[in-house]
């Protein structure tokens, strides 16, 4: 069992390939201290032999920080692991639950459902490995899988090998028919089943994921549940995070307008600029900063089509926000 300290769990911010990279997860920060954030699914076979500060550095400032793994044979994961934990990870998740190509012709992902005694002897691994958290990400099926007993199967199988937290997105993941993409919506959501496992295994975590779309949402559909993680709403439009730690932890948020999220983020910024990194690397998770706002479709605009130039700079964020009209809001 874990030594480390407790982790938060009442909301966090889903992984998600492509997106929740370090600079987005940066800039998530700056607009909530307290929500847990999630790397991008890495693959245990590209930290052991691939460039691992590139796949796995991230800020101390991002903190609190999980990172997500994906494997499948308990050896490798126990090694990815134990590196993520001497990088400064907070806690390791495994991913049984991404249906894209890349993870089905791997033997990992969402294809795992189907294997619970595998998932219980990788997380068993991974566990005895390190000594932050081991979490799973799941499902409620696959294909034709029966998600009730799919869903309590597996989650019976790994909680027996001393796994005590689940994150649940209530689709199935349907792996033949459905792209990935497809698979973020088609199949329909089950809230009450995710309740009914919190409500049968009350001695587990439960966190929903799957559809959030915002705090309230995300409030209302989890009064019985330990926690909600949220995804594509938090990326698209991520504005909905700074009420986080008042809504959601009791605390005051870090910044009260856009604006100041923008000046606290421009440190960061404008470090990486001085490294050699490019402006787009860091804009492009922040299109939807003003999602709903008068000026959006000017910011998305000048973002889109200047950051992406050679040698682009401060200056062009500048142009952005002088885009929008100034007006007073509350988080």
């Amino acid at each position: 069992m874990s030594l480390a300290a407790p982790i938060d769990r009442r909301l966090s911010v889903a992984p998600m390939m492509d997106w929740t990279d370090r600079h987005c997860r940066a800039f998530h920060r700056v607009l909530t201290r307290r929500t847990l954030l999630y790397t991008e699914m890495a693959v245990d076979k590209a930290i052991l032999n691939g460039d691992t500060p590139r796949l796995i550095g991230f800020d101390a400032a991002e903190h609190p920080v999980a990172i997500q793994l994906g494997g499948s044979e308990p050896g490798d994961l126990a090694r990815a692991a134990r590196i993520a934990e001497d990088y400064g990870y907070a806690e390791i998740n495994l991913n049984v639950g991404c249906p894209s190509d890349r993870v089905q012709s791997g033997r990992f992902g969402a294809c795992l459902m189907q294997e619970p005694e595998l998932v219980a002897d990788c997380v068993a691994a991974m566990q005895a490995a390190v000594s932050v958290p081991v979490t799973v990400k799941c499902r409620i099926g696959v294909d034709d899988q029966e998600p009730e007993e799919a869903l309590f199967t597996l989650v019976d199988t790994v909680a027996a090998r001393g796994i005590t937290s689940f994150a649940v997105h209530a689709r199935k993941a349907w792996l033949k028919g459905l792209s990935p993409k497809e698979n973020r919506s088609i199949p329909p959501l089950d809230y009450d089943l995710v309740r009914r496992l919190k409500a049968e295994r009350p001695a587990l975590e439960v966190i929903l994921n799957g559809g959030l779309e915002d705090l309230e949402h995300a409030i209302a559909e989890t009064p019985t549940l330990d926690g909600a993680m949220i995804g594509r709403a938090a990326y698209h439009t991520p504005w909905i995070l700074a009420r986080a730690d008042s809504a959601i932890f009791g605390e005051s948020d870090p910044v009260a307008t856009r604006a100041e999220a923008l000046a606290a983020y421009r440190p960061y910024i404008a470090a990486h600029l001085r490294s050699g990194g490019r402006l787009h690397d860091i804009t492009r998770h922040m299109l939807g900063l003003f999602a709903g706002e008068p000026g959006a479709r000017q910011w998305r605009r000048i973002l889109s089509e200047k950051a992406t130039r050679s040698g682009a700079g401060l200056d062009v964020l500048d142009e952005a926000e002088a885009a929008v009209p100034p007006r007073e809001e509350a988080a």
